[in-house]
C-alpha cells in the first residue's frame, strides 16, 4: 500500500484556500484567449473587406460599415488587456499566498517528525528544499489557468472558422489537437528529464555552497580556496548543463508551436476556400491564435518536471509515518540500562568518554532527536522507545555542543526557547557569564549575532546557547560540552552560576565533558564504551554509586 503524499495534501489544502483567486483567474484566461481570437479574426476579416471595398469603387466604400467592426476590435483590445490583467494578478496573488502558508506548515512538518530524518538534511538541502523547491510549486497554481485559456481560445477559434466553412473549423480542430499532442511529447521527452536535473542541481549546489561557506576560515588558512571553487564550479556545471538542455527544451517546444500554426494556416485556407476571401482571412487568422492559444499550456508543460522533482523532493523532506502516541509520562525518573536505580531531578549525572564513543549520541537518544534501542533506557518507569520523541523532548532543556544562531539579534536567538520577558532573558545571560558583555553593547538585547552567529567569539556563541537551554523550564538541564573554549577564569564564573541556578530551582543536569571543573558539579559519572555490535550504547559505572 502505498503511503500518501503530505506534500499533495498541502498543496490541495491550499488549493481549496485559494479557489476563489484561482477561479478568477481561470475566467480571465479564458476571456483573454476568446478576446485574442476575435481580435485577430475580425481584423483580418475588416482589413481584407476594406481592401475590396475600396477596389469596388467609392460608391462600395461609402456603402462599407467600418464604424461598427473597428468598435469592436477597440473593445475586444480593452477586454483582452484587462483580462491578461486579471489573470495574471489573481493567479499570482493565488500561487504567492499559497506558498506563503506552506514553507511554515513545510518546517512545522519537517521539526515535529522523526528527528533523524531532519539531522540527516544538510542545512544547504534543507534550504534548497524549502526555497527553490517550494518556488517550483508555484507553477501548480498558476498554470490552472492554462487549460481554461486552450478551452476557451480552441472552441472560439474553431467557431470562427466555421463561418467560413464547417470543414475549416474540423481542419482547425485537427491542427490544434495535433499542437498539443506535440507539446506533450516534446515535455515527455525533452523538458521533463531536464527539469528534473535543474531541481536536483539547484539543491546540490546549495547544500555544497553552504557546506563550504561553513568551513571558508579553515579552506583559506590551509590555502584551499581554488580547491573550493573548483568544487563549486564543478556543481555549477552540472546545474547550468541542466539549465541549457531545459531552455533547449523550450526552443524545440517553441519551433513546434510555429510549425502548429503554419500547418493550421496551411489547412484552414484550403478547407475555406470556397468561402469569400474576408471570411478566408478571419479563418486563417483565428486559426494562428487558436494554436497560440495553447501557447501557456505549452509553457506549464515545459515546467511540469521541475514542479514534479520539487513535489518527490519535498515528499522526502517529510515524514511519512505517523507519529508514535504512547501512555503519557509519569514522572520524569531516569534509568539507564545496567546503571541501577533510576535517578530523579536534582540529581547530577557526568557523562564522559572517549572522543567519538558516542556521549552525544546517548543525549540525543535519551532526548528524542534520535531513536533509542529497547531498553536502552527509561523515562518515568517507561522504556523510551514506546514514549513520542516529543513527549520526552518535554522532560529536557539541551544546550547542544554545535550551538546553532538565527541570523537575528540575541533576543531572537533567546526566545526560541520559549515566550520570556526581558528581565527573564537578563537573567538566563547574567547566570550564563553573557549579560555584562551585552550590556556594553548599545542596543543590549536587540544586538544582532550575524549569520550561525559570526559576530560573537566562539566562546559567546557557546554561551549564548547555554542561555538559551537556562530559559526552558524542564525537569532535566542537559548540557553537552558546555564549557569547551572558554579560558579558566570565564569558566570558573560559568560553572559557579550553573551551580547557583541548579541549587536555586532544583532542576536535574545531565552534563557530558571531559574536563575535570564541568564533572566535579556531578553527583555521579558514567563512561560510554563505544556502540555494541546490537547497537546499544555500552556504559560502565558502579550501579551501587547509583543507588546511594
Amino acid at each position: 500500500m502505498s503511503v500518501p503524499s503530505r506534500i499533495a495534501g498541502l498543496i490541495a489544502a491550499q488549493t481549496q484556500a485559494q479557489r476563489a483567486r484561482l477561479r478568477l483567474a481561470a475566467a480571465g484566461g479564458a476571456v483573454v484567449s476568446v478576446a485574442a481570437v476575435g481580435l485577430l479574426g475580425l481584423s483580418g476579416w475588416f482589413i481584407t473587406g476594406a481592401a475590396f471595398a475600396g477596389l469596388a469603387g467609392a460608391a462600395a466604400a461609402q456603402s462599407f460599415n467600418y464604424m461598427m467592426p473597428s468598435a469592436i476590435i477597440r473593445l475586444l483590445a480593452i477586454v483582452r488587456t484587462g483580462g491578461r490583467y486579471v489573470e495574471r494578478v489573481a493567479g499570482h496573488e493565488a500561487a504567492l499566498k499559497a506558498l506563503a502558508r506552506l514553507r511554515p506548515q513545510l518546517f512545522d512538518a519537517i521539526a515535529t517528525g522523526p528527528a533523524e530524518r531532519a539531522l540527516n538534511l544538510s542545512s544547504g538541502e534543507v534550504s534548497a528544499r524549502l526555497v527553490q523547491d517550494v518556488d517550483a510549486v508555484q507553477t501548480l497554481f498558476v498554470r490552472r489557468s492554462a487549460p481554461w485559456s486552450l478551452g476557451a481560445g480552441a472552441v472560439s477559434a474553431v467557431l470562427l472558422a466555421s463561418l467560413a466553412s464547417p470543414l475549416a473549423g474540423a481542419a482547425l480542430l485537427g491542427a490544434m489537437l495535433a499542437a498539443v499532442l506535440g507539446g506533450v511529447l516534446i515535455a515527455r521527452r525533452l523538458a521533463d528529464p531536464a527539469g528534473r536535473a535543474v531541481q536536483t542541481g539547484a539543491g546540490a549546489l546549495k547544500d555544497r555552497l553552504a557546506a563550504l561557506e561553513a568551513a571558508a576560515p579553515e579552506l583559506k588558512a590551509y590555502g584551499l580556496d581554488d580547491w573550493a571553487c573548483a568544487q563549486v564550479a564543478r556543481v555549477a556545471a552540472d546545474h547550468d548543463a541542466a539549465q541549457i538542455a531545459l531552455t533547449r527544451s523550450g526552443g524545440w517546444m517553441a519551433v513546434w508551436q510555429a510549425a502548429a500554426s503554419a500547418l493550421a494556416v496551411g489547412v484552414v485556407i484550403p478547407a475555406a476556400s470556397s468561402a469569400d476571401l474576408p471570411l478566408i482571412a478571419l479563418a486563417a487568422l483565428a486559426a494562428v491564435m487558436g494554436v497560440e492559444s495553447a501557447a501557456g499550456l505549452v509553457v506549464a508543460l515545459q515546467q511540469n518536471g521541475s514542479a514534479a522533482q520539487a513535489l518527490s523532493r519535498l515528499d522526502a523532506a517529510m515524514p511519512t509515518a505517523s507519529p508514535l502516541h504512547g501512555r503519557p509520562i509519569s514522572g520524569a525518573a531516569l534509568g539507564l540500562a545496567n546503571l541501577g536505580a533510576d535517578l530523579s531531578p536534582p540529581f547530577r549525572l557526568g557523562v564522559f568518554g572517549p572522543s567519538g564513543a558516542g556521549k552525544t549520541t546517548l543525549i540525543e537518544r535519551l532526548i528524542g532527536l534520535r531513536t533509542p534501542q529497547a531498553g536502552e533506557m527509561r523515562l518515568g518507569g517507561m522504556d523510551a522507545v514506546d514514549i513520542a520523541p516529543e513527549d520526552r523532548r518535554r522532560l529536557f532543556a539541551y544546550a547542544a555542543q554545535d550551538v546553532r544562531l538565527l541570523n537575528g539579534s540575541v533576543r531572537e536567538n533567546l526566545l526560541l526557547a520559549g515566550p520570556a520577558d526581558d528581565a527573564a532573558l537578563w537573567a538566563a545571560l547574567d547566570d550564563a557569564a553573557l549579560g555584562d558583555r551585552l550590556r556594553a553593547e548599545p542596543l543590549g538585547l536587540d544586538t544582532p549575532v550575524g549569520p550561525n552567529g559570526e559576530r560573537l567569539s566562539g566562546g559567546e556563541r557557546r554561551r549564548l546557547g547555554l542561555a538559551r537551554a537556562y530559559l526552558r523550564d524542564a525537569p532535566w538541564l542537559v548540557l553537552d560540552e558546555p564549557t569547551e573554549g572558554l579560558d579558566a577564569a570565564t569558566e570558573a564564573q560559568v560553572l559557579d552560576r550553573l551551580q547557583n541556578r541548579l541549587a536555586a530551582r532544583g532542576q536535574g543536569l545531565i552534563l557530558v565533558s571531559h574536563r575535570a571543573p564541568p564533572m566535579a558539579l556531578c553527583e555521579r559519572s558514567i563512561r560510554v564504551e563505544g556502540l555494541a555490535s546490537d547497537g546499544h550504547i555500552r556504559l560502565t559505572c558502579s550501579p551501587a554509586d547509583l543507588a546511594a
